[in-house]
């Protein structure tokens, strides 16, 4: 097999994204590295939950929650709904699902290697 360095680098370049998108992914990935974020998460990846239950699963204030929620709401990563006077959240959406599933399904099958 020939290795043809200018196809390479021709066919990865014209894939390339645009620096803005590649800023834009990195930052997505920069909220999961936060460990409180990634239990909400998690916690959302199985229901949806209100504030205060979520507070209580993680042993956290309600402030502290809510703070959480807001930097996930703002980046499309959790929804909300109201229901009386209480909110509830949720995963916004089936990518962000897939991204928890499919880290972890990663972190389990890397775990079975070792």
């Amino acid at each position: 097999m020939n290795h043809d360095h200018d196809t390479i680098l021709k066919t990865v370049r014209d894939e390339l994204p645009t620096d803005e998108l590649i800023s834009d992914l990195a930052d997505l990935f920069k909220l999961f590295g936060d460990t409180t974020r990634a239990k909400i998460l998690f916690a959302l990846f199985e229901s949806e939950m209100c504030v205060c239950a979520i507070a209580e699963l993680l042993g956290m204030t309600q402030s502290a929650i809510s703070h959480q929620l807001k930097i996930l709401k703002n980046a499309n990563l959790v929804g909300n709904r109201r229901e009386g006077k209480t909110i509830f959240y949720f995963l916004s959406d089936e990518h962000v699902h897939t991204i928890i599933a499919q880290g972890f399904d990663h972190l389990i099958e890397e775990r079975k290697t070792r």
